[in-house]
């Protein structure tokens, strides 16, 4: 039972679903008047780039016998897909925000930026973060800051966000794809960016 649910966790709350997730999340939370079909336009183009062709990508680099799960669980193996996803991040700041006039939507990715690059430094150091923990934590700062930002009272959707966080870590945890430092890791390396550019809109 308990491993039935930590594989839906992981597969739920997959990184690359997250930063859909936190333009969903700005588009819901933010007073700003968006037109909805500049809003629908956005989010099916990053919903395009960052997880519909890393997804393409992963199935190539698997055929190509470059990665053997979806998991990433050699460290050495997650090199080229972290850098595919920072260049899809960066593709996703210079081509499709620049249409939402959205300062905090673009450093929400510059924030992901961040965190992948520290990431793929980690792993040249042969240490794996937790890439399911690098994107919660990083969606849940970045809310946060959007409820200090508006003065908006979301204190159940950030209490939900810690709870999905502990299940995610208690999962990560329960399927051995990671221990104790690795989560940890992980938090802090989503967080962290996402804290540093609220010096500039928050």
């Amino acid at each position: 039972m308990m491993r039935t649910f930590s594989q839906i966790t992981s597969h739920l709350f997959n990184p690359l679903f997250m930063p859909l997730a936190g333009t969903v999340a700005y588009y819901l939370v933010s007073p700003k008047y968006n037109a909805p079909e500049v809003k629908k336009s956005i989010i099916f183009a990053i919903l395009i780039v960052t997880i519909a062709i890393p997804i393409l990508f992963f199935f190539l680099l698997k055929n190509l016998g470059w990665v053997s799960d979806s998991d990433l669980s050699k460290t050495k193996e997650r090199r080229l897909p972290l850098l595919i996803f920072i260049i899809l991040n960066y593709i996703t700041i210079i081509k499709i925000l620049p249409n939402s006039a959205s300062s905090e939507l673009n450093f929400f990715f510059v924030g992901i930026i961040g965190a992948l690059i520290a990431c793929l430094i980690m792993v040249f150091l042969k240490f794996k973060a937790s890439m399911h923990m690098i994107g919660i934590s990083g969606l849940t700062t970045f809310i946060f800051g959007l409820a200090v930002h508006y003065e908006i009272n979301i204190t159940l959707a950030l209490a939900g966000l810690v709870l999905v966080s502990g299940a995610i870590a208690t999962s990560r945890l329960y399927l051995k794809n990671h221990d104790g430092p690795e989560i940890i890791a992980g938090i802090l390396l989503g967080a962290l960016p996402q804290f540093i550019t609220f010096t500039y809109w928050l």
